[in-house]
């Protein structure tokens, strides 16, 4: 295996060049800040429940990278209500069944980043990420490049993905 040395990195894997090291409050959170603006379109928000919010990922991987965020600003699964943690779970669920069914990808991501040092890009705010994978969707350009090609508009997305969404029940159990 070759090995590239890129030791300009380390302020990065060691989080001194990030704001954004999950101790931000909720005044300070971004997902907080556009739930609180109530301008769900804008910021791809599909729609809001007893607990959660299912919405686009505004910095996906791929064609419909959803997000399930949690409405209260927590970081740690024990700190949510068994409800809240039901709902989390059933609309992860639901989210996997409308990708399968509109954007047909071959597979799927589904998890947690759970602090800094997990890959949490908000550690401060629980979310779930819901993301659709075909066959060859990775390429060296994110690693070597640093580059990724989004090739897909996000607006076009929400509008298809919004209706299924739509169509879900008030109350997810």
């Amino acid at each position: 295996m070759k090995k590239l040395f890129a030791p300009w990195r380390s302020n990065y894997t060691t989080g001194t060049a990030h704001k954004n090291d999950g101790t931000e409050t909720e005044h300070e959170c971004g997902f907080c800040t556009q739930l609180a603006e109530n301008n769900d379109p804008k910021y791809f928000i599909f729609r809001r429940f007893k607990h959660t919010a299912l919405m686009l990922n505004r910095y996906p991987y791929n064609a419909g990278h959803l997000l399930i965020i949690t409405l209260d600003h927590t970081a740690k699964l024990p700190d949510l209500s068994k409800e809240a943690r039901a709902e989390l779970q059933e609309l992860t669920s639901h989210s996997v069944t409308i990708l399968e069914k509109t954007l047909e990808p071959a597979g799927m991501n589904v998890g947690l980043n759970l602090g800094k040092a997990a890959g949490a890009g908000m550690p401060a705010h629980l979310h779930v990420h819901v993301l659709p994978r075909w066959l060859g969707d990775t390429n060296f350009l994110p690693a070597l490049g640093k580059t990724r090609i989004i090739s897909f508009d996000l607006t076009q997305v929400y509008e298809k993905l919004k209706p299924h969404v739509d169509a879900l029940p008030e109350k997810l159990f």
